[in-house]
């Protein structure tokens, strides 16, 4: 039997529809297991710090986590197009907390949180205490204030921040310096209260 006759004629057979079907199907699937692999790294990496900025900026630790996880759905439904996955996050993140704050409906009742649920080991309820003093601080400042300095909590320049919130550096510059000095006041006038 000689080649062409193997081959049919000498020349190789077209990949058929089906071929061609399952290897688009093939390169969509190893397409979706990168960015999923992608997305799930950014997302080990970044979430919790979302959280602790959202709480910074004002929400409880129930609506920061949700918050976050919505916010990470729409990363994730989007991550072939966002180009900067953490500004993003954190700006679209701070957008649903203010949207969330300005449809404030009052709680009959505030939950208080029992220390042994929140805190694994009991040596840390030094640390806790200082962490929730800190928070109350923050509660004290305003609106302005406390974002700028969440962004900075959470390791954005003052560049970055403004180019997130659509403002000068300057002007985070300053709320950053007015909302240090209003912070260390209240936690000088704390101090002689105690």
């Amino acid at each position: 039997m000689s080649e062409d006759e193997v081959t049919g004629g000498g020349d190789l057979p077209a990949a058929s529809p089906s071929t061609a079907r399952w290897g688009a199907l093939y390169q969509q699937g190893r397409r979706q297991w990168t960015v999923d692999q992608e997305f799930s790294a950014f997302y080990r990496s970044t979430v919790r710090m979302l959280v602790a900025f959202l709480v910074n900026h004002g929400a409880n630790v129930a609506d920061a986590a949700d918050i976050a996880q919505a916010t990470m759905v729409k990363a994730y439904q989007r991550w072939d197009e966002i180009q900067h996955p953490r500004p993003w996050v954190y700006t679209v993140a701070s957008r649903a907390l203010v949207r969330k704050i300005s449809d404030v409906r009052e709680d009959l009742v505030e939950e208080v949180p029992e220390l042994t649920s929140l805190l694994p080991r009991p040596d840390e309820v030094g640390e806790w205490e200082c962490r929730q003093e800190a928070l109350r601080v923050l509660e004290g400042l305003p609106a302005r204030q406390r974002q700028v300095l969440a962004w900075t909590f959470s390791g954005f320049t003052p560049s970055e921040i403004a180019e997130q919130l659509q403002i000068s550096p300057e002007a985070v510059r300053a709320s950053l310096k007015k909302a240090r000095r209003t912070a260390t006041e209240q936690f000088r006038r704390r101090e002689v209260g105690q």
